[in-house]
């Protein structure tokens, strides 16, 4: 463990003493490498919640501009360019400092909540983006023939467009679930202890901050890695013959 310094990871976050397990000593004072795991969780956590807020509103608006209500389409419209246009480290800043201030009941609500919320958001306007080229890539016969046989609009989105559009879309929607892996790491921005904080916090204190961030290098691709493999083995499974990805 003592080559390239792996030992410090086994050491005391306190009194740097090494620790037997690596992980917590006997007075319970914790190791860097059980630090480090604990900014894993953390920050695959955080990815999976606002991955789930990301889709759901990313549907819903990819839905709303594929629609013939123009109202719907530019609620969809603003909503997608808003979240799109600004910076993910800025609204993640307006999630924490100023709408807190604005609304002080949401200052009881943990920074990590504002953080996936704000990480959501912000992925949702990609994702709405790509459901609506989705939709749109299909012809427009799929549209009419389910309002034909007497399938109301909902109906044919639920029924006939969306299950067709999420099989065309499963590329893209890979790069954004891995993306927002990746893009979790600007939360430590907002004091959310991920393994981005981690690295920077470890580093000072260790004097090794080219050790700490090849391990958090690693645990991230590990993470992204999994996502792909994961999305992948979807695509295969759903795919349909003679449409785009099928065989």
């Amino acid at each position: 463990m003592a080559i390239f310094g792996l030992d410090t990871f086994c050491r005391d976050t306190i009194d740097k003493e090494l620790i037997p397990n690596c992980l917590k000593s006997a007075s319970g004072d914790t190791s860097y490498l059980h630090w480090l795991l604990t900014g894993w969780g953390t920050a695959v956590s955080l990815a999976l919640l606002a991955l789930v807020v990301a889709m759901a509103f990313g549907i819903l608006m990819g839905i709303l501009r594929t629609t013939p209500n123009k109202l719907f389409v530019l609620i969809g419209d603003v909503w997608t360019e808003v979240f799109r246009n600004v910076p993910l480290i800025v609204q993640l800043f307006i999630w924490y400092f100023v709408v807190p201030s604005m609304f002080p009941v949401l200052k009881q609500i943990p920074g990590f909540v504002l953080a996936f919320i704000g990480l959501g958001l912000f992925t949702s306007s990609r994702i709405s983006e790509q459901i609506k080229a989705g939709i749109q890539s299909l012809p427009k016969g799929q549209r009419y023939a389910g309002l034909a046989v007497g399938l109301t609009l909902p109906q044919t989105y639920r029924y006939v467009l969306l299950p067709m559009a999420f099989r065309i879309v499963i590329p893209p929607l890979t790069s954004e679930s891995m993306n927002i892996v990746k893009n979790s790491s600007v939360a430590f921005a907002v004091s959310v202890s991920e393994l981005t904080m981690f690295a920077r916090q470890a580093g000072e204190e260790t004097s090794q901050p080219v050790l700490m961030f090849l391990a958090v290098t690693i645990l991230y691709f590990i993470s992204a890695f999994a996502i792909n493999r994961i999305m992948k083995w979807v695509e295969v499974r759903v795919r349909v013959p003679g449409m785009i990805g099928g065989k």
